[in-house]
């Protein structure tokens, strides 16, 4: 059993393919919200960048998904695990996979029949394929976009940290939300970091702080994860 974030997620195989059963609690509204939301957005959807839903089930008190088994767990995983489980991610894989999550947005965004805005664009739902692909996860939060409104009104919800600061104070729902949170992710890829959690070092309380205040000091070069060993290209970081 593995878990990437507050649901449990188990291995099966369905007529010889590897699957992944993402159990919800049955038990409170949300859970039934994110179920029903989750199936009836992302069923229709295909797209190399998200993760494939292949069915559901409804049994007893347990609700049930079952998508495409990711076979290296999710980023916040790769990044942030420790001891032997923590993936190596050279700079190749981690510009591989900051394009595949702005693809997989970009399609949710603009090229899809249906445009979705995803709510909780973060770490741990994205997840990674046996290459090394990252995919985008865990729909339970996403709103329908109308084309009519330029913006979606709607109660705040989604992950401390990865929030963009007009949808936290006032609600205010664009696509721009998830490209904030893609920010907060990407600069995660590139420091090896987490922002969800609070640093009580150096004046910061985040990642944020942290990156702005080297950058006023002209040291931004820092923020690169010590893993990468200074091989990359500094251009493109």
């Amino acid at each position: 059993m593995c878990t990437y974030n507050n649901y449990s997620k188990r291995g099966i195989t369905i007529d010889g393919i590897c699957c992944c059963r993402k159990q919800l609690s049955s038990k409170s509204r949300q859970g039934n919200r994110e179920f029903v939301n989750e199936i009836g957005l992302i069923s229709g959807l295909q797209h190399p960048n998200l993760v494939k839903l292949f069915g559901c089930c409804v049994e007893g008190n347990e609700l049930l998904l079952v998508y495409e088994h990711m076979e290296n767990n999710c980023l916040a995983h790769a990044l942030f695990g420790s001891g032997a489980s923590t993936l190596k991610l050279d700079w190749a894989t981690r510009q591989k996979i900051c394009v595949g999550i702005a693809r997989g947005l970009a399609f949710l965004h603009e090229e899809s029949t249906l445009r979705i805005v995803h709510r909780d664009i973060k770490a741990t739902n994205v997840l990674l394929d046996w290459e090394l692909n990252g995919k985008i996860s865990d729909f339970g939060l996403a709103k329908l976009k109308e084309e009519e409104n330029t913006h979606i009104s709607t109660r705040v919800v989604g992950t401390i940290g990865y929030m963009a600061p007009e949808y936290v104070l006032w609600g205010y729902l664009t696509e721009k939300a998830d490209v904030y949170s893609f920010g907060v992710v990407a600069l995660e890829i590139v420091c090896g970091r987490s922002n969800a959690s609070y640093w009580a070092q150096n004046g910061c309380v985040c990642l944020l702080d942290w990156t702005f205040n080297l950058q006023q000091k002209g040291k931004l070069m820092e923020i690169l994860d010590p893993k990468l060993e200074y091989k990359f290209d500094k251009e493109k970081v």
